[in-house]
């Protein structure tokens, strides 16, 4: 092979380029979790899912009549299991703020993830009902309530996830739009 008409030589007077120095690795990742916000979200979600679940127990007993949780005689409200039911949704909406914290810190498309974990949890929930011995009736109000619990939980922290997680604006703020 030989050398190009104009030689090798003309090339080595130019001056060396300069490229900008390397990014640190954890600047490469999606933008930053602000967790205030997060578990402020999260915990606003727990309460939903607790009054979701009292809401729910009051309709199916008091309105509809399917004695779910606690025998008939102990009224709309029930007994202690229905304080303790509404108080199960809110620690559960709790541990799924914390693993959509951790996911989102952690993970590669990190809602995705946790949309799928939830729906699959949803669908156990909403099965286990019927894995007991009760009334029809009262398995499918159970597994419904169960239903409208995740389905909450999961709407709520994606769209609290959406908004913890959004990239800082470039350039200054338009008026009026935040």
């Amino acid at each position: 092979m030989s050398a190009p008409q104009n030689g090798w030589s003309q090339q080595y007077g130019d001056e060396t380029r300069r490229y900008p120095a390397e990014t640190p690795s954890g600047s490469q990742q999606g933008p930053a979790v602000e967790g205030g916000k997060l578990w402020a979200g999260g915990f606003g979600t727990a309460i939903v899912a607790a009054l979701v679940a009292l809401v729910g127990i009051l309709l199916v007993r008091g309105v509809l009549g399917i004695h779910i949780l606690s025998p008939s005689e102990a009224g709309a409200y029930g007994d202690a299991s229905t304080t303790t039911y509404a108080f199960g949704a809110f620690a559960v909406g709790v541990l799924a703020t914390g693993l959509l914290h951790l996911m989102l810190l952690l993970m590669p498309r990190p809602t995705s993830f946790f949309t799928w974990i939830l729906v699959l949890a949803t669908a156990v929930a909403v099965l286990i009902p019927f894995t007991v011995v009760a009334e029809l009736e009262s398995q499918i109000a159970t597994g419904a309530i169960n239903l409208v619990i995740g389905i909450s939980i999961l709407s709520l922290l994606n769209s609290v996830a959406s908004i913890a997680t959004a990239p800082p604006q470039s350039g200054p703020p338009i008026a009026g739009v935040r």
